[in-house]
């Protein structure tokens, strides 16, 4: 008879049959892997040695090190604020329309800058030194004379030398129905966009040419852009101002790293004087000019805000004389999407930009020379390429009052807690004076491009604005000098919830009945509707309160 435990006996040798089967995966992985390292090697040697016969043929073509690798691969130095740190890099989807293959192949390091023209006129004599012109077509037919690649280079070239600013949503979008951004191009070192241009230019300029060194006679916002990247590229620099230049611009260019030298009690003796030197000891002199380098490296602005704000419906530029900004930064965006509406923004009293549109060439306005409020945005019209650009690339251009920037200067104190100056504010004083309503409920991108305003005029400024806001208001009135009437007016201005500024009693010139004073008071109020609040509840108590108008 047959045990029952026998059948159990049989399950151990149906669980022993795929035990062999296990050592030939393993020998088959390994095989397989060992292959994969074989074929990464093999490659790896072949790509070397390609790139090694390519690196070769581009050193020779090679003059100076590029900025990339002097600032922040080799030294580590402090570049604005940021100890060691190399800025964001270039976003590669810029480049999707570049024409040039072998541009991005190997090294970006040894990029070089070619200009498109067949005008050597246009490089002038402070620019004679920089690479010839070639021959080569322009990108877009409205064009002729700067390329997007230009600006692509351009990009690649100053990203280690210059901040990429942010281009943050304003809390101002609701006050005005639109989608404000603002390209914050005063957080720059030196305060202003001229940076871009300027190093873009400084690092164009040949190695024997930045031995001897560069010149300038002003104390823009250019030369002080010059004097600091010059030192920082150690090109000797010389910056030459007027007896009559503020101490505290003086002391910046010198801070910076310039030697500054005061010659002359105008602008114009500081010039001649700066020529003569460049040419007895061979300096090459700058001026701010629309060169075709100049405004590559101002349209990389352009650039950026296409990359950090999807979408825009427009763009508002400051404009005036220097429209270096608003020409270069439209050839980047009209480029990148030709439906971008560009707004150039100009002062009333000096409507340069829109005289020289007209006339058709550059037109000079000399009671704008020299303006210490309005700064760049008065000067010249300082060529005919961004004149050509402008008129080209440009939608519109629109001019707004002394008032309207005041104002758009105190919005972006209180709002952004930016402070600007008149250049940096003129752009959204189109959006605060209604320039624009058809720019209702877009998106809409404003450049704050300078923050280079002297203490004692930015006091007499944000005091104007208040006024011209209906903010800061003075009124006098008579009242009876006996006790207890100066109280009750202090009453009367406590209920309302008006701040007392200032407050005069003059009793010896009073025309009226004797014994009498005239109260002059300087109150700060919330807003319009307070301040006529105010007013009202004053000539009711008091008929004979005459209020001081603007």
């Amino acid at each position: 008879m047959v045990s029952p435990r026998a059948s159990p006996r049989a399950r151990p040798t149906d669980m022993t049959i795929p035990g062999p089967l296990l050592p030939p995966y393993g020998v088959v992985v390994g095989v397989l892997l060992r292959l994969v390292v074989y074929l990464v090697a093999v490659l790896y040697s072949y790509a070397e040695q390609l790139f090694l016969k390519k690196d070769d043929n581009k050193t020779k073509k090679q003059d100076i090190p590029a900025l990339c690798d002097l600032r922040c691969c080799k030294n580590v130095s402090i570049r604005n604020g940021l100890i060691g740190q190399k800025p964001p890099s270039i976003n590669p989807e810029r480049l999707k329309d570049f024409g040039e293959e072998d541009y991005l192949n190997g090294d970006v390091k040894s990029w070089e800058m070619k200009i498109v023209s067949q005008n050597e006129e246009l490089l002038r004599d402070a620019l004679s030194s920089i690479p010839q012109p070639s021959s080569r077509t322009s990108l877009a037919s409205c064009n002729k004379l700067i390329r997007f690649e230009d600006i692509s280079a351009a990009a690649f070239k100053i990203q280690c030398g210059v901040q990429k600013t942010p281009c943050m949503y304003s809390r101002l979008s609701k006050q005005y129905g639109m989608d404000i951004y603002l390209k914050k191009e005063f957080l720059q070192y030196t305060g202003s966009v001229k940076e871009r241009g300027v190093l873009y230019l400084l690092m164009s300029l040949p190695q024997d040419q930045q031995r001897k060194g560069v010149i300038v006679a002003s104390d823009s916002n250019f030369s002080m852009a010059v004097a600091y990247h010059a030192s920082e590229l150690r090109i000797p620099v010389f910056v030459i101002v007027s007896t009559s230049t503020a101490p505290a611009r003086v002391k910046m260019c010198r801070d910076y790293g310039a030697m500054v030298i005061s010659y002359g009690t105008t602008a114009k003796d500081s010039q001649v004087h700066a020529r003569r030197l460049a040419q007895e000891n061979g300096y090459l002199y700058l001026e701010e000019e629309d060169s075709a380098v100049y405004l590559s490296g101002l349209g990389t602005v352009g650039l950026e805000m296409y990359e950090q704000v999807p979408k825009l419906d427009a763009v508002i530029f400051p404009a005036g004389g220097h429209c270096g900004l608003l020409a270069g930064s439209a050839a980047a965006l009209k480029h990148l999407n030709p439906h971008i509406s560009i707004i150039g923004v100009e002062s009333e009293s000096f409507p340069v930009l829109q005289q020289s549109l007209k006339a058709g060439h550059p037109t000079e306005d000399q009671a704008c020379n020299n303006h210490h409020f309005y700064g760049d945005v008065s000067g010249v019209c300082f060529g005919s390429n961004s004149l050509q650009l402008t008129g080209k690339l440009v939608d519109k251009v629109v001019a707004v009052r002394e008032e309207d920037i005041l104002i758009s200067m105190l919005r972006l104190l209180e709002y952004e807690r930016a402070t600007v100056d008149a250049e940096g504010a003129i752009g959204l004083a189109a959006l605060v004076a209604g320039k624009l309503p058809e720019l209702k409920g877009k998106r809409v991108a404003v450049v704050i491009c300078s923050g280079n305003l002297e203490l004692h005029l930015l006091q007499q400024c944000i005091a104007h604005a208040l006024t011209l806001d209906n903010r800061v208001c003075r009124f006098s009135l008579v009242i009876s000098d006996c006790p207890g009437d100066m109280s009750k007016l202090l009453e009367i201005l406590a209920r309302e919830e008006a701040r007392v500024l200032d407050i005069k009693q003059e009793r010896t010139f009073v025309t009226s009945e004797l014994f009498t004073v005239e109260v002059i008071c300087t109150v700060e109020t919330r807003d319009k509707i307070h301040t006529a609040q105010l007013r009202n509840v004053l000539l009711e108590r008091y008929p004979r309160t005459v209020w001081t108008e603007r």
